[in-house]
């Protein structure tokens, strides 16, 4: 259920149908909704090293930051990233 989440946690962020793809290549067989280190690490490793998925592109993060900077001041600050990454 979470390999969206891990993957995009390494820096990788496919789309839904490179998502699907890969999880073919490392679920079991008859899937059991958990995915086995030894079948991620190799295919994951292959992802990384060949740059398969492109990383987020700058200008939606910047517009990210750009919607939680609510007083429009160009930053925000360590606490309401602290807030934001924790509580929201």
């Amino acid at each position: 259920r979470e390999i969206g989440s891990i993957v995009r946690s390494l820096g990788c962020f496919p789309t839904e149908a490179e998502l699907h793809e890969l999880l073919a290549k490392v679920e079991e067989e008859e899937p059991t909704g958990y995915v086995h280190l030894e079948k991620f690490l190799p295919v994951m490793t292959k992802v990384l090293l060949d740059r398969s998925y492109q990383p987020i592109p700058e200008d939606v993060l910047l517009h990210a930051f750009e919607v939680l900077d609510e007083n429009k001041c160009g930053y925000i600050t360590k606490e309401d990233l602290v807030k934001y990454l924790t509580e929201e």
